[in-house]
């Protein structure tokens, strides 16, 4: 990409499209492409297309996604399957229609089989049966990865996807009941200890372990690959290469917050995938690496959310 290209960024309002966003202002691209969804419904093929021919973006980041936690995920599958697909299908054939330089997808680490080998690689995609709570979303998300494949085989379309982990950071969703788990436990333990309650409940064991990946460590891997000029695989994992337990997060953030009540683990409640552990290794030796550790990452991410806090969506 060069600092004056046309870059759309789909979802530039979210978590990882602002991250993106602001990554590529960083680095002086100047000619940055974003419209809000009360702007372009990206679900709505003629708005779509119109978009694609009258800007003629020439590369393109599609980050924009219907996405939640488990509660979510179970609640809506019909919705998240419906959006997420609409959003694929009319974005990556837009711009194979105005033949746009490069695309990259953002999928989700959801995609790979419930019972999956640990460190999971990216040949592991689609061997076994998926996690039943994210079902919905994860063949929404495999749809779209397999039109970047399957648009490359045929068009030769410079075009990709890469399986983020669990992501946290600024712009994150913190609503109780649609959020994932970190900025969940974030919201939790800060009301919890500004309300002065004796105990935060969690749901489920505390056992799975989960991986954790700063947002704006995302972002600066999608413009690496972005601007990559070698070839690499169409489907890419991106994390940090290191798990931990959920009740091991959330000790993490009680102490990091400075909550002194206790903790009391809802075992009634769903644990989900038991663990989640991506491979690194294919965008590794291409040369990216992580930066930010979970403790500062999680601490810069807190301090954001008490400054925004009168402003976090119920």
């Amino acid at each position: 990409m060069h600092k004056n290209s046309k870059i759309y960024i789909a979802g530039h309002k979210g978590m990882v499209g602002s991250a993106i966003w602001r990554a590529l202002k960083d680095k002086g691209y100047s000619n940055l492409i974003g419209f809000p969804s009360s702007k372009l419904d990206l679900t709505n093929q003629k708005q779509v297309e119109d978009f694609f021919l009258t800007y003629k973006p020439e590369y393109v980041f599609l980050a924009a996604a219907k996405v939640g936690g488990i509660l979510a995920n179970a609640t809506y599958p019909a919705q998240f399957i419906y959006t997420n697909i609409a959003i694929a299908t009319n974005v990556i054939h837009a711009a194979h229609k105005t033949k746009v330089k490069k695309l990259l997808f953002l999928g989700s680490s959801c995609i790979y089989p419930r019972e999956c080998p640990q460190p999971i690689k990216e040949e592991y995609l689609l061997t076994s049966s998926l996690e039943p709570t994210n079902e919905a979303y994860a063949i929404a998300k495999i749809a779209g990865l397999k039109m970047c494949e399957f648009y490359f085989k045929e068009y030769k379309d410079n075009f990709f996807a890469v399986m983020p982990t669990n992501l946290y950071g600024p712009n994150d969703n913190f609503h109780l009941e649609t959020s994932h788990v970190l900025p969940a436990m974030l919201r939790k333990f800060h009301e919890a200890k500004i309300n002065n309650k004796q105990h935060v409940t969690l749901w489920g064991t505390g056992r799975p372990k989960r991986e954790f990946l700063h947002v704006d460590d995302l972002a600066e891997a999608c413009i690496f690959l972005m601007n990559l000029k070698q070839d690499f695989p169409r489907l890419l994992n991106i994390g940090c290469g290191q798990d931990l337990s959920i009740k091991e997060l959330a000790y993490k953030i009680k102490t990091i917050i400075g909550y002194n009540g206790e903790i009391i683990w809802d075992t009634s409640k769903p644990d989900g995938t038991p663990r989640k552990l991506l491979d690194i290794s294919k965008i590794k030796k291409l040369g990216w690496q992580p930066k930010i550790k979970l403790d500062k990452g999680i601490s810069s991410t807190y301090k954001w959310f008490v400054a925004n806090y009168n402003n976090i969506k119920e």
